[in-house]
């Protein structure tokens, strides 16, 4: 009697998720060899015989880990592989050859790669080695999964991907699983708090308290019994005990904010914290046990400060146990296009009418702009340009006069000699052609030219005319009175 299935079983079971790696070599057989070596696993596996070609798979197909040798016709190994960070910065690449030496191997792990292997090859350790390799691309996609979440929770927004933004990702991923101390540094609206909240985030004290504290913001006599709290009568006003930030923030995070405005007198006590664990409320002489993880953040240079004793040299070193330096906004132009766009999006919750899409000319404008103010300034034209822009489109018309005039001085001064000459005479034009119409200026302007080409080649004005290839009758309808003539 046959055997009866139960027809629910089949539904329940889930498909084997299948990875994919990409092997870039110019020899097939090296292609082949994979393909045997992996066949057993749920793995796809594809070839390119090109770093060109390979970088045009991954453009329209991402792989999960790539395979490439180094030496190989056209774009070699090396320059791939930079290629491929440009376009995916996470991926795991590792890099293989028959010529070992130790300029290339320092070369491909400076350039990102995953790890460096010698053919022949050692088939169990590459197994191990093609597996390790996947299961950190799934751990990189569910971190980058993980801080998207984390970031749209708080209203945060990580964005952009250039080379220097990526290093930034990849310290605050490192330093997060830790209590350490951190720096971060960098110009005013870099986003110094996001990254520390980023921080923060994803540490073992997400549960616990986040508590921001600009040091520049708060009148220095209240800066101590803001941080540190007080007792009734302690000083004049201090009608009841108050708990300061680091008692409140106990197991959590304090993030200093401008710290290199904070007294001298303020951080000695800081550092009495980070050194102890213990802080003591103004008025009174009992400590009180603490444990916070401490995040700086300053657009100071710290160091110079110290040298003119403006800043305690131990809480500087207490303080740069790890430091993360953001980049200015001029220094990622590359990634404008991407804020620009999550600004738009950010505010058309609050402006479901406004502009909704940035114009080619518009968006160059703000590449060009220096920034001064960085992200806190683009998103502020962003929110003012959405709100003026008549169309759902923001023209060029819609910046600030100071971005349009950036524009204009970057162009101009990218020209040639020739090419602005041409370029500041087609503008006088262009306003005596609107004065007194194209015939009358065009007739003006030959004539011109014939007269000076005759008095510079010593030749008459027959002459002249012939070699700008215009005939006997051209040259009377172009010739000007000879009032005119120089």
């Amino acid at each position: 009697m046959a055997k009866r299935t139960d027809p629910s079983a089949k539904k329940e079971q889930k498909p084997v998720l299948r990875r994919s790696i990409l092997v870039v070599d110019d020899e097939q057989d090296v292609h082949y060899s994979f393909q045997r070596l992996l066949e057993d696993l749920p793995i796809e596996v594809r070839a390119a015989q090109s770093g060109e070609a390979a970088i045009e798979l991954l453009r329209k197909e991402p792989a999960e880990v790539v395979i490439m040798d180094i030496r190989m016709g056209g774009k070699n190994g090396l320059e791939t592989l930079r290629e491929m960070k440009r376009i995916a910065p996470k991926l795991i690449v590792l890099m293989m050859t028959a010529y070992g030496t130790s300029h290339t191997a320092i070369e491909a792990m400076k350039l990102g790669a995953y790890d460096y292997i010698l053919k022949p090859f050692d088939i169990p350790e590459l197994r191990q080695l093609i597996e390790r390799s996947l299961e950190a691309a799934r751990l990189a996609q569910e971190e980058g999964q993980a801080m998207a979440s984390a970031a749209d929770r708080q209203g945060l927004a990580l964005v952009g991907d250039c080379v220097r933004m990526q290093k930034v990702y990849k310290l605050v991923g490192q330093v997060a699983k830790t209590s350490a101390t951190v720096l971060i540094t960098g110009e005013s609206g870099t986003g110094k708090e996001l990254i520390a909240r980023a921080i923060y985030q994803h540490s073992m004290r997400a549960n616990k308290p986040f508590i921001a504290i600009n040091c520049a913001a708060i009148p220095e006599n209240l800066l101590e019994s803001e941080l540190f709290g007080h007792e009734r009568g302690s000083f004049t006003g201090a009608m009841a005990q108050r708990i300061g930030k680091f008692e409140q923030g106990d197991g959590g995070t304090i993030f200093l904010d401008e710290i290199g405005e904070m007294p001298l007198a303020t951080q000695s006590k800081i550092l009495r914290v980070l050194q102890e664990g213990e802080v003591s409320r103004l008025g009174s002489n009992e400590s009180i046990r603490t444990d916070v993880r401490v995040i700086a953040a300053t657009n100071k240079d710290l160091a110079a400060a110290v040298q003119r004793r403006e800043f305690r040299a131990d809480l500087f070193y207490r303080l740069n146990v790890v430091r993360v330096s953001l980049p200015p906004l001029r220094e990622r132009a590359e990634d404008i296009p991407a804020l620009a766009a999550h600004f738009l999006q950010k505010h058309r919750r609050y402006l479901p009418q406004a502009a909704a899409r940035i114009a080619p000319e518009a968006m160059q404008a703000l590449q060009t702009y220096p920034w001064p103010g960085n992200i806190r300034e683009l998103e502020n034209v962003i929110q003012r340009a959405m709100v003026l822009a008549p169309s759902s489109t923001i023209e060029m018309s819609n910046l600030p006069e100071e971005i349009q005039e950036e524009l204009s001085t970057h162009s101009m001064g990218r020209l040639s000699v020739e090419e602005r000459v041409l370029e500041e005479t087609a503008q006088v034009l262009t306003d005596l052609v609107l004065q007194n119409g194209v015939s009358d200026v065009i007739r003006k302007l030959v004539g011109r030219l014939v007269q000076r080409i005759a008095s510079k080649q010593g030749g008459d004005e027959r002459q002249a005319a012939e070699s700008l290839g215009l005939r006997s009758a051209d040259l009377r309808r172009f010739a000007m009175p000879k009032t005119h003539r120089e």
